[in-house]
């Protein structure tokens, strides 16, 4: 494993929000471990190949949705509207780790798509998982308003899939 693959796993690592990662190629053993907030940059532990830990620069989080702290004696700032927006969507999380499928097959219309009405028990997405297709079903109805996962890409247990504003 070269610098440039490295350094594009740890991209896709940080791209997906991915805290922790273990791969084994061969007699290569990579370990991946991210902290949330934490001061000291990731460490990278490669053995045998690689014998000492490769420092990585953190790359930084963006806070999304967090209003600025106020001001020492100021009044508290108020949540932006997206955030309390947010707040209260029913989120739609992945039971279990696979890959994500908005669609039926390739070509075919997604199953939903944001500002689409959906009811309980309703197909939303499929994950696969050990080359089986899992249908992932509305646990509320109301209207999709956000969908957090694009086609194709792996999700992980209890990522969040899709946002539901209740009806």
């Amino acid at each position: 494993m070269n610098q440039k693959e490295l350094r594009e796993l740890i991209e896709f690592l940080v791209e997906k929000d991915i805290a922790e990662f273990e791969m084994e190629r061969g007699d290569l053993k990579l370990h991946i471990k991210r902290g949330a907030n934490s001061a000291s940059p990731p460490i990278i532990q490669a053995a045998p190949v690689v014998t000492h830990a490769v420092p990585v620069a953190p790359i930084p989080t963006p806070m999304v949705g967090v209003p600025a702290a106020p001001a020492v004696g100021g009044p508290q700032a108020a949540p932006t509207p997206a955030a309390s927006e947010e707040a209260n969507l029913y989120i739609v999380k992945s039971p279990m780790v696979g890959t994500f499928y908005g669609a039926p097959s390739p070509g075919a219309p997604p199953f939903v798509s944001p500002g689409a009405s959906v009811k309980e028990g309703q197909v939303l997405c499929i994950i696969e998982a050990m080359k089986l297709m899992n249908e992932i079903e509305a646990d509320a109805s109301g209207e999709i308003t956000k969908i957090f996962v694009s086609n194709g890409s792996p999700v992980e247990y209890g990522q969040p899939l899709f946002g539901i504003r209740k009806s």
